[in-house]
């Protein structure tokens, strides 16, 4: 098997220590879910490495109050609002329209949601694979262009970070019937298929435009406690062991800086210059999974080249947007 690409970093390492690397001065980037957990995170490194960022958030308010905090702690007026709904195709839409053609040099998938009842979208998709992976696929093929435009302008790839996660493991994209149209719905089972399609999107995404100058990797940012978890019960989160009777975090999570690590890795490590369609975790690409290693590594069907096409297609009929 081929070398796996490593870093200098480690599963604790905080986001600015990642980004003190590189100097992103002049340089766009957009963080969807930038208000809040690893996305806010994700956002002040980037920021403070010089990049103007812009947060893709829902709540106005609270992206702009993450804003005004990214922008205290850095010195400077690099972050901004923009207002995106993952849940509305509308709302991509605009969101991309109003880009324009201003090139963009990074673009990074944060924002999630994670084992909620059924809900579905307001173009009538599951709301887990509809906002985590169709909106994502949505933004990130409308802001193609702008993405193409920024690696011309750099010199060298643009990047897209899709944030996937240990999850995936619970299952791949049910083709079928990944709306549960026709099958009982499992809030868990959701929850895998559209981690899976999060890494499978890198996959294709890459293949697509990497000779354009356009790469795409898929992180896992590990386990961190953030407002990811609103939909489950403290008794189901002791339940996993991710908390004690007392509310205590397990030994092993990281903290929303250290969560966000890999992203900020994946978005400006030279270690992934020229490189795409990988699966990372802990500032590092992952190995492939094994029993012996339970919380580490990656399932082939999530980055199944053939699978990765398939959901291709299927996201150009959901969305009606190619690249």
């Amino acid at each position: 098997m081929t070398d796996l690409i490593t870093s200098p970093f480690g599963p604790f390492t905080a986001a600015r220590d990642v980004a003190a690397r590189v100097d992103l001065t002049g340089k766009s980037a957009i963080v969807t879910g930038g208000a809040s957990g690893i996305g806010i995170e994700t956002a002040r490194a980037l920021a403070g490495a010089g990049a103007d960022v812009t947060l893709a958030v829902r709540n106005k308010a609270a992206g702009e109050a993450a804003a005004a905090d990214i922008n205290a702690s850095v010195g400077a007026d690099r972050a901004r609002v923009g207002l995106l709904d993952l849940a509305d195709q509308a709302s991509l839409r605009a969101f991309a329209g109003a880009w324009g053609g201003k090139p963009l040099h990074i673009l990074v998938g944060n924002a999630g949601v994670m084992a909620c009842p059924l809900t579905y979208t307001k173009d009538g998709l599951e709301m887990q694979i509809g906002a985590n992976h169709f909106g994502h696929y949505a933004l990130a093929t409308s802001l193609a262009p702008a993405l193409c435009k920024g690696a011309e302008d750099q010199g060298r790839p643009a990047r897209v970070v899709s944030l996937s996660s240990i999850g995936h493991r619970r299952g791949g994209v049910n083709f079928e019937d990944p709306h549960f149209r026709n099958r009982p719905y499992d809030k868990w089972a959701a929850y895998g298929q559209a981690k899976s399609a999060n890494a499978l999107f890198a996959v294709g995404l890459n293949r697509r435009l990497k000779d354009q100058g356009v790469n795409a990797n898929a992180v896992h940012p590990g386990g961190i406690m953030t407002p990811l978890q609103r939909h489950l019960t403290r008794e189901e989160m002791m339940a996993f062991g991710w908390i004690d009777e007392a509310g205590n975090v397990a030994q092993g999570f990281k903290t929303p800086e250290q969560g966000a690590s890999t992203s900020v890795w994946a978005a400006t490590g030279q270690e992934l210059e020229g490189v795409g369609g990988l699966y990372l975790e802990d500032c590092r690409q992952a190995a492939p999974f094994t029993p012996d290693v339970p919380f580490g590594g990656v399932m082939p069907h999530a980055l199944d080249p053939e699978a990765a096409e398939r959901l291709w297609d299927l996201s150009v009929k959901t969305t009606g947007v190619d690249v």
